[in-house]
């Protein structure tokens, strides 16, 4: 049986990859590539923030009976981070590899504390409080 640690830190990995092929690319001035990689980057992480914000925050914030805990950061950090993503892709519309650069060194600096965060505490205790409909919960997270 997988947890909600493991698939979910196995996301955070595959997001990371996108991000980081969406930046080589960049940095080597491929306009065309970077585009597509950071569009493929945005959704793959726009996918994993959606089953965190529809599926596991909800049922964690139901069995826990708070709503303005660890979730309520990652959200505001979620937000944060999609701030940047607007940023980030003007950067490219408007093939400014400088300000792209920047931007990602500070979207590198957030997403590290913020996986770090949640693989480190609140993914633990989603494991431990959903528990027994951990299976359920995971096997809709494995179809999104």
């Amino acid at each position: 049986m997988s947890t909600i640690l493991e698939i979910m830190s196995r996301d955070h990995r595959r997001c990371d990859e996108d991000f980081s092929q969406t930046e080589q690319l960049v940095a080597d001035g491929d306009w065309s590539g970077g585009q597509q990689a950071f569009a493929g980057f945005r959704d793959s992480t726009e996918r994993h923030f959606a089953t965190e914000e529809e599926l596991l925050f909800p049922r964690f914030e139901q069995q826990t009976g708070h709503t303005m805990g660890p979730t309520q950061v990652m959200r505001m950090e979620h937000i944060q981070m999609r701030h940047l993503f607007e940023d980030m892709q003007q950067a490219i519309a408007n093939r400014d590899k400088k300000r792209y650069l920047g931007l990602s060194e500070t979207l590198m600096m957030i997403i590290q504390q913020h996986n770090m965060k949640e693989e480190q505490m609140l993914y633990p205790m989603m494991d431990q409080v959903i528990g027994a409909d951990a299976n359920q919960l995971l096997e809709r997270v494995a179809s999104t």
